[in-house]
């Protein structure tokens, strides 16, 4: 979608089951992650402290732009940036398929599940779906951004919610509420959410956190982290929700403003999630009441007239936006191959219906969650998927590329391109969504997430792998006095000298690999809509072997210079 990005942090519950694990959930995160990056190499782990609980080792950046890190007992994945909903949701996915996979690969007989949900029923714990938007820094954050976004962050969860069984009950809350429990909601967040807005995500979990930390420059950008989210199995939910939040940014951008106001927007999200005929009336600001459809009514109509035709993907979600609330104005069933809650919804009640169940059998929590199992062997969306009962959008090729290809037209691109060249030195450094540091006094800044910065990261991976050694020697003994030249050991200088030039050469052909490496996989895989997994591999192997050779030669040149100086000192 144009001038907007966007990205997703997911955070995986974890599951363990089987009675021989000597591993607790905690435990085999570690070692998934661990697998990740130092078995199927798909990143490389931080170096350095990013903070107090994120020490070096808990995590990294990934080769596909995005980062996996451990986060409070649990694997997180970040999507890189992107302005394309469908990358969007191809990277979103690709971080599903890269914890399961590494699960598999670690104990394929384990009887432990990665969960891509929002609530454990059995423990109350509760896990994160964070998007988050890139703001333009003139528009007023608080005066305009919060109050107009909450009425639609509410709402939003009637096509954006996952569904769950039953109602979380706050011990510190306890049952007066004011709200009946349900058997079933919309929203697995919305019993967990206290407030409207908060700093702290720890903390008061609210709606929108207000933490201002764009990772970008700071004069031109606000990152809007919202907390109210559920996780999406569906990939049409996934586009659909990030669809319709980036075109509501693009009205506040333009100075539209929806005059709406929710008397309480926390009580209002709790009512809403229950009620999934969509139907409840909410108390506004102003005293009168409305439901949750006509606000998101209001919403598109607005966008209609002055957002229709500014792009191809942003029709296409006003058009999906149209037929879904059609749909959950007159027919469910419509809707049942797209939105998680229905679609979850039909299937416990099939099996209810089935095993003569009501819903206070404790066995719907169970499939409850066995929806979200990310094991496509038991997991009850992917059955729903292979029998064409959920809508794809991208296909399973598309997700696959996504593991190791970030997206083309952000910066995620240059960082990519750059710890692809750092994954083959040994120097120290340390990458951040916006910069990138290296030892050696090596920089780069990447603030603007709209650009590839193409040239900039081939020239600082260039930078980086030659290194100044030689230049720096040379400039050294041309700096000597003569005096000093004489009182030095010349053929020492002339050995070492010599070793160096030999290394400069090496280091210049291991760049022109790197340059080679970088295009074919632009080639390959960047431009390549129907692109081939395996083909890339065959290529990728030419090179590392290429790689690992000047690596030995660069190793034994090493040996060879100390040898030398050796001998030359015996003498």
């Amino acid at each position: 979608m144009e001038g907007r990005i966007f990205g997703i942090e997911t955070e995986y519950g974890c599951l363990t089951t089987g009675i021989d694990s000597n591993l607790n959930p905690e435990q085999i995160s570690q070692k998934v992650k661990d697998h990740i990056f130092l078995s199927q190499k798909y990143g490389i782990l931080d170096m350095h402290y990013r903070g107090r609980d994120e020490p070096p080792g808990n995590g990294g950046f990934l080769f596909n732009g995005g980062r996996l890190y451990m986060d409070l007992g649990h694997v997180e994945y970040a999507t890189p940036e992107c302005t394309g909903l469908f990358d969007l949701v191809a990277l979103d996915q690709a971080g599903d398929l890269l914890v399961q996979t590494a699960l598999d690969q670690i104990d394929p007989t384990a009887e432990t599940s990665f969960i891509k949900n929002n609530v454990d029923h059995y423990t109350g714990a509760t896990f994160g779906c964070h998007e988050n938007y890139l703001v333009k820094r003139e528009v007023p954050f608080s005066q305009v951004v919060l109050p107009a976004m909450l009425p639609f962050f509410v709402t939003r969860q009637i096509f954006a919610g996952a569904g769950r069984v039953g109602t979380h009950i706050d011990p510190y809350e306890g049952e007066d509420t004011g709200l009946e429990r349900a058997d079933y909601q919309i929203s697995q967040r919305a019993d967990h959410i206290v407030t409207e807005v908060y700093q702290w995500i720890q903390f008061s979990r609210a709606i929108i956190n207000s933490r201002d930390e764009p990772l970008a420059d700071w004069n031109q950008f606000r990152r809007l982290h919202l907390l109210i989210g559920d996780s999406n199995m569906s990939q049409y939910a996934t586009a659909l929700k990030v669809g319709t939040t980036s075109i509501v940014i693009k009205l506040l951008e333009e100075g539209i403003i929806p005059d709406i106001s929710l008397a309480d927007a926390v009580v209002s999200t709790r009512q809403i999630s229950r009620d999934t005929s969509c139907r409840s009336e909410i108390l506004l600001e102003n005293g009168n009441y409305t439901t949750a459809l006509d606000i998101q009514r209001s919403y598109l109509e607005l966008s209609e007239r002055h957002l229709r035709g500014i792009d191809r993907e942003s029709d296409w979600v006003l058009d999906e936006w149209r037929f879904v609330l059609d749909g959950l104005t007159h027919d469910l069933n419509s809707l049942v191959d797209r939105i998680d809650w229905i679609a979850k919804k039909k299937l416990i009640e099939r099996f209810m219906e089935a095993e003569s169940l009501d819903w206070n059998d404790p066995w719907l929590k169970s499939l409850d969650l066995e929806y979200h199992n990310l094991n496509k062997s038991r997991g009850l969306y992917f059955d729903l998927l292979e029998h064409g009962r959920m809508k794809r959008i991208i296909d399973e090729k598309y997700i696959a590329r996504s593991l190791e290809i970030p997206p083309l037209n952000t910066r995620a691109a240059a960082r990519s391109r750059i710890m692809y060249g750092l994954n083959q030195q040994r120097s120290r450094y340390a990458i951040d969504w916006d910069s990138v540091y290296v030892e050696g006094d090596y920089h780069v800044n990447l603030d603007d997430p709209f650009l590839v910065y193409e040239k900039i990261a081939d020239d600082f991976v260039a930078e980086c792998l030659r290194g100044r050694h030689l230049e720096a020697f040379e400039d050294h003994w041309e700096a000597l006095t003569e005096s000093e030249k004489d009182k030095m050991d010349s053929t020492q200088y002339e050995i070492e000298h010599k070793w160096l030039r030999k290394e400069s050469e090496l280091i210049e052909k291991r760049i022109v690999i790197e340059d080679e490496m970088s295009r074919q996989r632009k080639e390959l895989c960047y431009y390549n809509q129907d692109f081939q997994p395996d083909l890339w591999k065959v290529v990728e192997v030419k090179y590392r072997n290429q790689l690992e050779e000047i690596d030995w030669l660069l190793s034994d040149l090493n040996v060879k210079k100390n040898n030398e100086l050796s001998l030359k000192g015996k003498k």
